[in-house]
């Protein structure tokens, strides 16, 4: 029988329902929360790294040395204070050190029936830095063999600089990998001495001619003066684009040098963002549009019951169990929204994340969606059902 009068109650307060307001506000709202929730979800996978794509945006390499003013002989090197400093900076994910050779160094191959001779420079880096690694990249001082890795712009200077005028034969990778090099050393008021060497690798990263870091430690230590250790003139830096909006106004700022560093650095991340929040801020224009929408019917709908309000209370009923059954309508209705707009944006993800994947972009964990979902769930719900009760409250009042 109470089950029955809670129908009949239920029927004298759901009569004056308008289901078209009710259908305008879910279906605005829908659209509203499903902008935020898309622009939150790309802002996240625009920002994540994809590890198992190539970064694009996000890791890459420069080499950084200090600007050369007139002539001088001082080595513009990089001082314990500047390191550290740059090691603090939130683009600089990893710093590596070139270490130069410190002797004279005269290399000669046989090519085309002539002996090519000249004088050269090495340089060795932390092998974390290399792009492609060779095989076999270490030194015995007993073997008296050195690995050379070449950059792959020398190679392509030469073919078509200096081979083709010369009337000299151009050359493939592989061919320059099996010519025979002599090295002869000389330094610290020693003998010339000979060793055999060969170009083992190429870089597309690493400009200049790279030798192990343990040959360059050991013969620096041999041939190279006995002297305090030099600071380093030139760093590799692994960077993270993602980060680096303001590396080009720092590198300005202290006069670096930088190479191989790609135009507008961070550019497209920036620009992913200001879109993803162009994004969100028409969504919350579409839902705060669309909460109004949802005040007015219930101030709408509350007006007109207002008198079978008023018989409801003097028959013993209490303005908040009156409210309840408004509140099951809100409850439900915010339920199904957010439900749908969460759908909605994980459909919509599948349109963006392969293009960002290819980026090595994307993937981004899905828990900021379903909390923001969440607390979007219950402030509105919330303002509702305070909505409702304060202006039920006002009915029993008067």
């Amino acid at each position: 029988m109470k089950h029955s009068f809670r129908q009949v109650v239920w029927c004298l307060l759901n009569k004056n329902i308008s289901k078209g307001q009710l259908a305008g506000y879910v279906l605005a709202n829908i659209i509203g929360l499903s902008v935020i929730l898309v622009g939150l979800l790309f802002f996240t996978d625009s920002r994540h790294s994809n590890q198992a794509g190539e970064h694009y945006f996000s890791d890459d390499y420069i080499v950084l040395s200090k600007k050369v003013a007139g002539i001088g002989f001082t080595p513009s090197s990089f001082s314990v204070e500047e390191l550290a400093d740059l090691q603090q900076q939130p683009w600089v994910k990893k710093v590596g050190q070139f270490t130069a050779s410190q002797f004279a160094v005269n290399a000669g191959v046989a090519l085309g029936g002539r002996v090519l001779s000249t004088y050269i420079f090495f340089e060795s880096v932390p092998d974390e830095f290399f792009d492609e690694k060779p095989r076999d990249w270490q030194f015995n001082p007993a073997e008296k063999f050195v690995p050379i890795m070449l950059s792959r712009d020398y190679l392509a200077l030469y073919n078509f600089g200096f081979a083709m005028p010369q009337g000299l034969p151009q050359v493939s990778e592989e061919v320059v990998g099996a010519i025979p090099v002599t090295l002869r050393i000389t330094g610290r008021n020693l003998n010339d001495v000979y060793y055999d060497a060969a170009v083992v690798g190429f870089s597309s990263r690493l400009n200049t001619i790279v030798v192990p870091q343990s040959f360059m430690d050991w013969a620096n230590e041999h041939y190279g003066p006995r002297e305090v250790k030099r600071a380093p003139s030139r760093l590799i830096i692994q960077i993270d684009q993602m980060k680096a909006s303001g590396m080009e106004d720092y590198l300005q700022a202290h006069d670096y040098d930088s190479t191989n560093q790609k135009g507008n650095v961070g550019a497209v991340s920036d620009f992913l963002s200001i879109m993803s929040g162009v994004v969100t801020i028409n969504g919350v224009v579409i839902s705060l549009l669309a909460l109004f929408i949802l005040v007015l019917s219930i101030f709408l709908l509350i007006q007109k019951n207002h008198e079978t309000m008023r018989k409801l209370m003097l028959l013993g009923y209490t303005p908040g169990e009156i409210a309840r059954y408004y509140e099951q309508i809100v409850w439900s209705i915010n339920t199904t929204v957010t439900l749908m707009a969460l759908l909605i944006t994980l459909g919509c993800r599948l349109l963006w994340s392969s293009q960002l994947a290819e980026l090595g972009l994307g993937g981004a964990p899905l828990w900021p969606l379903f909390v923001a979902a969440l607390i979007y769930w219950l402030v509105v719900s919330s303002f509702n059902i305070r909505i409702i009760r304060r202006k039920i409250r006002a009915i029993w009042k008067n």
